[in-house]
């Protein structure tokens, strides 16, 4: 996937990314596991991207790889038209100003020794932003901002609950007026109601101040609240990337749709359908010569255990990697999509056996 204008904020191309896995006597690695695998995409300025996938997919890997944290085995990573990959320690060091991490754990990601108030002043101080006399001013407003009160700045993060210490991380990453923050799953250590809490108050920052996110999530439920556009990966490739409404609406990789009938419907008695995935997923160590997820697909044809499908435009803007779609007329795609969905769909569950469902398989609220 090629950048082509210059609202682009970070285009990443071919990026790989191996870990050894197992080595001889000698130390000498004998396998490796392939985390990332030929990843491509793009992420334009005041977007917010998702990146959704089973654990172990590879998605927080590149979220590390974009903020510095892991070198890439190989591809480019162009961030704000720098090759950020090619860069040495130094001029890395300067970079990270401009792209920020918020964590999966709040506790774990804030210094207990420390009040939260010094936790968000010292990124502040580190890059010498502001004079001393301005960063208590600096932190005020940063608490206002992400909605805590700033007397609170004097306490230590185990006087917070696990939303306001996310709070607390978010405004940390504001600190330094970043171009784009990478959330690496930010609400899946919180219960229900708070995660709504911190996703609405990211959504507002991202309106207030207009930043860039890279959301990466489990539930592509979470992911369809603050998303602009949505990747799915499966065992370290991209399976697709479609605007929110198209993906959630459309799906083409089978695998995104088994995903989106796995999401509940809110009304008990609503009927719905679910297409349950058989098998297990192949090992990174040794993945599979073709699609990554022809082993338990349940529309793969011959060509998907011979050779990897390119993530090729199927639809305008709708990106897929899947064969099934291979010398099919654009006008038939999202005809023969919903077929395919509807095949593997099983019998309903639920409550409501005796209602009609217009879409059972359909994420709840969408429209056909």
């Amino acid at each position: 996937m090629k950048a082509n204008d210059s609202d682009t904020l970070v285009e990443v191309q071919h990026l790989t990314k191996s870990f050894v896995a197992e080595t001889n006597f000698f130390g000498k690695p004998t396998s490796y596991v392939q985390a990332v695998d030929d990843v491509s995409f793009t992420i334009k300025r005041g977007e917010a991207f998702g990146l959704v996938g089973e654990s172990g997919c590879g998605k927080t890997t590149i979220g590390k790889m974009l903020v510095g944290l892991l070198r890439p085995t190989s591809g480019r990573i162009i961030f704000d038209g720098r090759d950020i990959t090619a860069l040495d320690r130094a001029a890395r060091r300067e970079l990270c100003r401009d792209i920020q991490l918020v964590f999966q754990d709040p506790y774990a990601s804030l210094d207990p020794r420390q009040t939260v108030g010094a936790i968000v002043a010292e990124p502040i101080i580190t890059n010498k932003l502001l004079p001393r006399e301005g960063v208590d001013e600096r932190v005020d407003e940063l608490f206002e901002l992400v909605g805590l009160a700033p007397y609170m700045k004097n306490r230590y993060p185990h006087e917070f609950s696990g939303g306001q210490r996310q709070r607390v991380g978010i405004a940390r990453a504001l600190a330094v007026n970043p171009k784009l923050i990478v959330c690496d799953e930010p609400v899946s250590a919180l219960d229900v109601s708070i995660q709504a809490q911190v996703l609405n108050l990211l959504d507002d920052l991202k309106d207030k101040l207009g930043l860039t996110y890279l959301f990466i999530a489990h539930g592509l439920n979470v992911v369809k609240h603050i998303s602009d556009r949505v990747g799915v990966m499966y065992l370290g490739r991209l399976m697709e990337i479609a605007p929110k409404n198209s993906l959630y609406h459309d799906p083409l990789c089978p695998y995104t749709q088994a995903l989106l009938s796995a999401i509940p419907s809110p009304d008990p008695n609503l009927q719905r359908k679910r297409i349950i995935l058989e098998g297990d997923v192949p090992s990174p160590i040794d993945p599979p010569a073709g699609c990554r997820f022809a082993s338990r697909c349940f529309a793969k044809v011959g060509a998907c255990d011979v050779a990897a499908p390119d993530l090729r435009e199927t639809l305008p803007g709708h990106f897929c990697a899947c064969h099934r779609y291979d010398n099919i007329d654009a006008s038939c795609i999202a005809g023969l999509a919903r077929e395919i969905q509807y095949d593997a769909a099983r019998p309903s569950y639920g409550r409501g056996a005796g209602h009609e469902n217009a879409d059972p398989v359909l994420v709840p609220g969408s429209t056909a």
